[in-house]
């Protein structure tokens, strides 16, 4: 029989909000150990760095020793940050890790010099979920619940502006968040996604803040965290939810790289989802990654890259190259946004002259 206490919540995490949770929750004991499965913990330590959480709002707050933390069992595999897994058993009194800032839990497999060591704690017991009325028994409660649903083929056929990288941190959501302000100044009705990472809502609220008239990420589909054999029926489905708020255009954030563990491959090898693809920018640190990177989209997925921007355009050096050498325009998100938005507003507008005589032959 399932042992249940009743706990007040301190912190929410932002990966747990499919799951609707208040603060005072109850608990049992039967713990299932795989991904998505929401968890009270209680935080073991302070620390001075890396030290926050996102909660449902998507404010980062602070966490202290003694905290009791809502989070989601996931797995994380970022070049910059925490890597980790769900570990094969999880118990009522297990020491576990906070892998990242939304919240994901696990057993830390390597750390990253600049975060330090992740937070350690003390599992106290799986959140319990009452869908049913009158049921006094609960299940554990999980990130599907409430989500998205996925979808095996794309009903959507609103063009969309893929916005990729070599890896994290080269300047995708600085790109996407300039896209969407610029888009939606130009008079385009703008959806927004992120369709591939770790659980956190920074970046699809930014793309909320510069003016995105929906936004969406994996998270909604009751995914923790992606990889390969995940993301294509998440994309699917988040454009599919994305296209009912009747949008122009749609900003899809890969995150994370395009060699990464997190299925972009997927997304860019996937015929329904290139298919309407009207720009890929590309976002990357510098000139070996823009050479890599077009490289890549050319031979690997049969891609163009309409646009490079990240770090190697910071200064004329990087952006010669990539003008002269790659053949191809090259315009900071942050230096200059209205460049960036020039070439991709150019892309839209080829796409939609190129469909205009498909669609008299149809009439």
């Amino acid at each position: 029989m399932v042992k249940t206490t009743r706990v007040r919540l301190d912190k929410i995490s932002s990966s747990t909000k499919n799951a609707h949770l208040a603060h005072e929750v109850i608990l049992g004991d039967e713990i299932i150990a795989a991904e998505g499965y929401v968890l009270a913990v209680r935080i073991l330590h302070d620390k001075s760095s890396y030290n926050t959480v996102e909660d449902l709002t998507g404010r980062m707050v602070t966490l202290r020793a003694g905290d009791v933390l809502a989070g989601t069992l996931g797995h994380r595999r970022a070049l910059r940050g925490f890597a980790g897994i769900v570990p094969p058993t999880v118990a009522v009194g297990d020491t576990i890790e906070v892998l990242n800032l939304g919240g994901i839990l696990g057993k830390c497999t390597s750390a990253n010099p600049d975060n330090g060591m992740p937070f350690k704690a003390e599992v106290l017991g799986a959140i319990l979920s009452f869908p049913a009325l009158g049921d006094r028994i609960g299940r554990p409660a999980h990130i599907k619940d409430h989500s998205v649903p996925l979808a095996d083929r794309l009903e959507s056929t609103v063009p969309v502006v893929y916005v990729a990288g070599t890896c994290m941190n080269a300047g995708k959501t600085v790109a996407a968040t300039e896209l969407v302000r610029g888009l939606s100044r130009a008079g385009y009705r703008v959806a927004a996604t992120k369709l591939t990472g770790v659980s956190l809502m920074r970046d699809s609220l930014s793309m909320q803040d510069a003016g995105a008239i929906a936004a969406l990420t994996f998270n909604d589909t009751g995914i923790a965290t992606t990889r390969a054999g995940l993301t294509v029926t998440a994309a699917k489905g988040i454009m599919n939810r994305l296209a009912t708020s009747k949008p122009d255009v749609i900003v899809a954030e890969l995150g994370d790289g395009i060699l990464g563990e997190y299925g972009v491959q997927d997304i860019l090898r996937d015929p329904e989802l290139t298919a309407v693809g009207a720009a890929y920018v590309m976002a990357a640190p510098d000139p070996v990654g823009c050479w890599g990177a077009m490289t890549l989209m050319r031979d690997r997925f049969n891609l163009p890259v309409t646009v490079l921007t990240g770090p190697a355009t910071d200064n004329e050096v990087g952006r010669d190259y990539v003008t002269a050498e790659l053949k191809l325009p090259a315009h900071n998100a942050l230096r200059d946004a209205a460049g960036l938005l020039g070439v991709v507003q150019a892309a839209l507008e080829a796409r939609a002259r190129a469909a205009e005589p498909a669609l008299a032959s149809v009439s």
